[in-house]
């Protein structure tokens, strides 16, 4: 089965990152998205990190009708920081069957050559990208991509920390089951 991997911090999930997941069932040969909550990623500060655990929740919360989307925690038992070479090829071991491709944004994209290993990841693996305002597609490091155009939306995980910071409504940029949790737990306050 084709399965795209859609690695992040998810911090929180939001409806971008499931319009995203999405898309890339409807639009290409993908049958399904497992999202990869990364517990720590070396190239981000965790200064804003809500618990690894937390985060998860909230991503199966988000996806819990919809069996396209998987939620996966199968960095938490992996080494940490987590490094998406690592995690790849443990996945190809224990899913021998399946064939995965991996879903990253036009920004995400162009760090690529800072990531551990990256030869590795464009040798062996088909890249989905999508695009983001302000980061152009070079790919100068010959990597197998297919540019996908979903829509462009203006929707980040620090705005909305930002907004739950400032008390204002988050209405409509995660989903409801995952606002109702966030505003029951106090999540973000801080």
């Amino acid at each position: 089965m084709k399965i795209g991997l859609y690695f992040g911090s998810f911090n929180p999930i939001h409806i971008g990152h499931l319009i995203i997941a999405n898309f890339f069932i409807n639009e290409t040969e993908l049958k399904k998205v497992w999202l990869i909550v990364s517990p720590q990623n070396p190239l981000k500060k965790n200064n804003n990190l809500l618990n690894e655990y937390d985060r998860l929740h909230l991503a199966r919360l988000s996806t819990e009708e919809d069996n396209r989307i998987t939620v996966s925690d199968i960095e938490f038992n992996l080494p940490r920081p987590s490094y998406t070479v690592e995690t790849l090829i443990y996945l190809q071991e224990k899913y021998p069957k399946h064939e995965f491709s991996i879903i990253m944004g036009s920004d995400s994209f162009m760090n690529l050559n800072k990531w551990k290993n990256y030869e590795k990841i464009i040798k062996g693996y088909q890249i989905y990208i999508y695009k983001r305002e302000g980061f152009e597609i070079d790919n100068t490091i010959s990597a197998n991509i297919k540019i996908v155009n979903t829509p462009i939306l203006q929707i980040s995980a620090t705005y909305i920390r930002e907004l739950i910071k400032a008390g204002k409504s988050i209405r409509y940029l995660v989903p409801e089951n995952v606002r109702e949790e966030i505003e029951s737990r106090k999540f973000y306050k801080k």
